[in-house]
């Protein structure tokens, strides 16, 4: 099995911007992988964004070596880790860009960091969402964009309102899970996720099904209009909004649940996305508000919610200070829906749970073996229960093969970095990167 992945630029993107990979991301510019997928058929698909911002040069620079740039990347593997095609899109319309490399008013979208999450849905599609309920459809070979579902970000921006969805995850059975955002949440004007969601229809580049509300996050946004009701996200037959929505809130819950918080505590939360444990049980994070002084010791929670809407537990074993997630920003979870397995990684730990929430492992990253990992973010867990972390520095993934059982979570973790690292020393001598930057011209490259 091959542990250690990289993650490529496009040698064609690289040349035609004269892209200097010896240059710090201080000095404005940048590469960053948001999310990875698995396909059943054991291929990974990876999303991420490279862009550049040249101080001092005019907008309308017009030689692609000096201008600024950005691009959102979609690459395809093997089950083995080869890359097999690269798709490129040009992301911002603020940005000039030429269409050599994908246009800015085509392909994945118009915002420079709308693109955030990747799903691939029962049929093989890719599905790509961000802020904004965007969701675009992408062929699995990466060759075209069939579908395009957005809309504004702020409640009073013009603009068409043909939304989706923020995050998608898929269930064993092919159902879709979903967040959606509502406007007025804490008194603000922007589309923020609020609502946990799920479909009993396909979404398809031709139709989009129906969302039924499970959870919220907050219980009453403010400001919320009769012009911000969706069709499509509907509670016990109506659509969400208003004074409708899921009660008692997530918050609300958590708030009665610990004796000792208050609904201030979770004033300003953050719902991240949710992860599927099995086909009538998810786990939903939510994170308190986040500090610009640190926001080490603040509340958060992974809730396990039913394909019913009720909240039946949650993950527990997690200091709040010891084991913050909010040292770094590690909000991620993934789940193994196969054998009901949770895990979450942080600066401080990996954990592993049961379905039931209990904590089945923590590895103390203090500790020597397990240390390389504080320097991973868990990006996905895979159909074969196997976990997909990526180097937030060096551009590689880390494929953990599935234990046998979550007490020998240690053993699969120790062995695996093991392997990493010689995989690591073989793949600098083959692909000669430059400041941890792999460059690949083998690879088809598609324009969206």
């Amino acid at each position: 099995m091959t542990h250690a992945i990289p993650v490529p630029l496009p040698s064609a993107l690289v040349d035609h911007h004269a892209v200097d990979l010896e240059r710090k991301y201080t000095d404005g510019w940048g590469v960053k992988v948001d999310d990875v997928a698995t396909a059943p058929t054991g291929e990974i698909y990876a999303l991420y964004s490279v862009h550049r911002h040249t101080y001092g040069v005019a907008d309308d620079e017009a030689n692609p070596a000096k201008a600024h740039f950005g691009y959102s990347l979609l690459t395809r593997y093997a089950p083995d880790g080869t890359p097999l095609a690269t798709a490129v899109s040009g992301q911002s319309e603020y940005l000039r860009q030429d269409t050599t490399l994908g246009g800015p008013t085509t392909g994945l979208g118009k915002d420079l960091w709308w693109a955030k999450g990747l799903c691939v849905l029962p049929d093989g599609t890719l599905a790509a969402t961000g802020p904004g309920d965007q969701t675009h459809l992408v062929t699995a070979d990466l060759t075209a964009v069939t579908a395009r579902h957005h809309m504004p970000l702020r409640s009073n921006d013009d603009g068409s309102r043909d939304p989706f969805a923020s995050w998608i995850s898929t269930t064993p059975a092919g159902r879709l899970l979903c967040t959606t955002g509502e406007y007025g949440l804490y008194n603000y004007a922007n589309l923020l996720d609020n609502i946990v969601s799920i479909t009993d229809q396909p979404l398809t580049p031709t139709s989009k099904p129906t969302l039924r509300a499970l959870a919220s996050m907050e219980a009453e946004p403010v400001k919320h209009t009769e012009a911000n009701l969706r069709p499509d996200v509907l509670f016990n037959g109506e659509p969400v909004g208003m004074d409708h929505r899921p009660r008692p809130s997530l918050t609300e819950h958590l708030t009665e649940l610990e004796k000792t918080a208050r609904q201030w505590d979770w004033h300003g939360a953050q719902l991240g996305r949710p992860a599927v444990v099995r086909e009538d049980l998810f786990v939903v994070p939510i994170f308190g508000h986040i500090y610009r002084g640190g926001s080490r010791g603040q509340r958060f929670a992974f809730v396990l919610v039913s394909d019913k809407g009720e909240v039946v537990g949650r993950l527990d074993g997690m200091h709040l200070h010891r084991d913050s997630p909010f040292t770094g920003h590690c909000f991620e979870i993934a789940a193994d829906a196969v054998r009901e397995r949770i895990y979450h990684l942080n600066r401080y730990g990996l954990f592993a749970w049961t379905a039931t929430g209990v904590r089945a492992q923590r590895l103390d990253l203090e500790d020597k073996r397990y240390k390389l990992l504080k320097h991973f973010t868990l990006m996905d867990c895979t159909p074969a229960g196997e976990l997909i972390l990526v180097h937030r520095t060096q551009h590689l993934m880390l494929r953990i093969p599935y234990p046998a059982s979550l007490g020998n979570l240690d053993q699969a973790v120790e062995d695996a970095l093991r392997s990493y690292t010689k995989e690591r020393t073989a793949l600098k001598r083959q692909w000669q990167p430059v400041n941890w930057h792999w460059t690949d011209s083998t690879a088809p490259l598609h324009r969206l």
